[in-house]
């Protein structure tokens, strides 16, 4: 009887010293989490902005190399298209050598802007404005090209809304402030949540464009601030306690159990890497040359067992679980393949990425952070958004597909004609690659509509000059039928299955294999392309068959 007092007893106090434990590296840990998630923000703002300048600079460049210097009836013409084709710009204008506008894309004459600012930056024939359109509060970013004659200036308006972070990397709204300005701190913008709370609520941090110059300043919410900071210290200390009482009574009276939530399974199972990427080849059908793969997923269990996606995707799709899966997947396979695919710039790797990932700001830094100084280009990667999942915002998500298009990476819209969108995906968000879903090529023997859909899929890809890959094929009369019609590209168990990456290498080695010199001449490089599309179909059928 004493040595169960004494047992309780020397639990209760191990629940209570574990218990004060959080009490001292809670402030440390929110301060942490603080500073990383601001500073992130800030860098991603930063690198929105370059990319939108970049773009902004890349666009009158071309219009100055077309000529475009007068305000002729064409020209305007010429500018009013342009900024209908570019997202972030709203106005194209041309400025006179004294600073008066001679002329918008619009067309006609109105009052000039304010200049507030100018600042140089990086590039000799690029300078910075800080313009206010007269009578408006509201400021605006112009880009302007420096002509090298003594010619009218061409100039973009970039509204500066745009331009500021409105989301935080977790997705939610911004909770604090974020200002723009030149660097000698003339002011361009700021957005606010407007909410009114203790100064120590808030961490701040600045990022700065090495290439143009510009400050973004944040000032966020502390993370995980559920009141104000001192409040979360002293709930700090009520949940120690509670904690301390819940270790007393799980250590005496409630036997052990282990947790069978597939959600906290599945976490457990990614961190202990058991997400493996596996490959499925993509084919041109035209030629038997290896374009790529598509990167797809199995979990492959401690015992061994290798479980299909079927059985998890669609439940980590509904948690954050996703995000990390998907960088998981990204970092294995920048391992596993890096070499070879970075060896063979023709080749490019696909991954699936969820909706949320697109509309999240964080998606520039996973691919910057995983890829870079990898063997794989940015231009040998192509992120494929699925049209199952409906898209809430598509002027924010068609944004961030042209900044990652910016940054050389292509964009595919998978399932396409499955899902909410129609057509209104394709025409919306400015992908460069469609998929037609195995639904369709499954039933194109058997549907005269089927039919009817992949041939208008086709010459609408062809019209806008998107690449079109069809899914799903596993019979050779549906090979057959594709390349009769006009699409060269395809991928399914006619060519392989799904492969783990050693396979995945070998097929690589045997279709595609690196010339030992470095170098072929054009007419030897014209014979192994022809002998690699008759061997192909053989290859493929081992190693499927294997």
């Amino acid at each position: 009887m004493r040595a169960l007092r004494t047992n309780k007893l020397l639990a209760a106090v191990i629940g209570m010293l574990i218990a004060v434990v959080p009490i001292y590296w809670l402030t440390s840990w929110l301060e942490e989490q603080g500073m990383a998630e601001v500073s992130v923000t800030a860098n991603w703002a930063v690198a929105f902005l370059d990319l939108s300048i970049d773009q902004a600079s890349a666009r009158l460049r071309d219009l100055a190399d077309r000529g475009v210097d007068s305000c002729s009836a064409a020209n305007i013409e010429t500018l009013h298209r342009a900024v209908f084709a570019s997202a972030m710009i709203k106005e194209l204008t041309l400025v006179g050598p004294s600073g008066q506008t001679l002329c918008t894309d619009a067309g006609a004459a109105f009052v000039p802007p304010d200049i507030l600012a100018s600042a140089s930056t990086s590039s000799s024939d690029i300078m910075l404005d800080v313009v206010r359109e007269a009578g408006r509060e509201a400021r605006f970013l112009r880009v302007r090209l420096v002509p090298a004659q003594r010619k009218p200036a061409l100039a973009a308006l970039l509204p500066v809304n745009l331009l500021l972070p409105r989301l935080a990397p977790d997705g939610d709204v911004l909770q604090g402030v974020a200002r723009l300005t030149l660097a000698d701190g003339t002011l361009l913008g700021a957005v606010s949540d407007e909410a009114k709370r203790p100064a120590a609520d808030y961490i701040s941090a600045q990022a700065h464009s090495k290439r143009y110059g510009p400050v973004v300043s944040l000032t966020m919410r502390r993370r995980g601030t559920v009141a104000g900071y001192d409040d979360l210290r002293r709930i700090g200390i009520v949940v120690s306690g509670m904690f301390a009482v819940a270790i007393l009574i799980a250590a005496l009276f409630i036997p052990r159990r282990e947790s069978h939530s597939p959600i906290a399974e599945i976490e457990t199972a990614l961190v202990a890497g058991e997400f493996i990427p596996y490959y499925q080849p993509i084919m041109d059908i035209k030629s038997g040359r290896l374009l790529g793969a598509e990167v797809l997923v199995r979990w492959r269990k401690r015992d061994g067992a290798v479980i299909g996606p079927n059985a998890f995707i669609p439940l980590i799709e509904r948690s954050s679980a996703i995000l990390d899966l998907t960088r998981a997947l990204m970092r294995q396979v920048r391992d596993d393949v890096g070499t070879l695919i970075g060896g063979r710039q023709h080749m490019y790797v696909t991954f699936n990425i969820a909706p949320r990932h697109f509309a999240d700001a964080i998606v520039f830094n996973d691919i910057g952070t995983i890829f870079e100084g990898s063997p794989i280009r940015l231009s040998q990667l192509v992120l494929e958004i699925t049209e199952r999942f409906e898209i809430e915002n598509l002027s924010a998500t068609r944004r961030v597909i042209a900044a990652l298009q910016g940054l050389g990476c292509r964009v595919a819209l998978d399932d396409v004609g499955t899902g909410h969108s129609g057509l209104s995906y394709i025409l919306k968000l400015g992908v460069d690659i469609i998929k037609i879903d195995r639904l369709f090529v499954e039933a194109l023997k058997t549907e005269r509509h089927a039919q009817a859909i992949v041939d208008t899929l086709v010459k609408l890809a062809r019209d806008l000059r998107m690449q079109i890959v069809a899914e799903g094929v596993e019979r050779l009369d549906q090979v057959e039928y594709l390349r009769e019609h006009g699409i060269s590209a395809a991928q399914g168990y006619v060519f392989a299955p799904p492969l783990p990456a050693a396979a995945f290498a070998e097929l690589v080695e045997a279709i595609d294999p690196l010339q030992a010199d470095g170098e072929q001449g054009v007419a030897d490089a014209a014979k192994s392309a022809e002998k690699s599309a008759a061997v192909s179909a053989a290859k493929l059928e081992r190693f499927a068959a294997a």
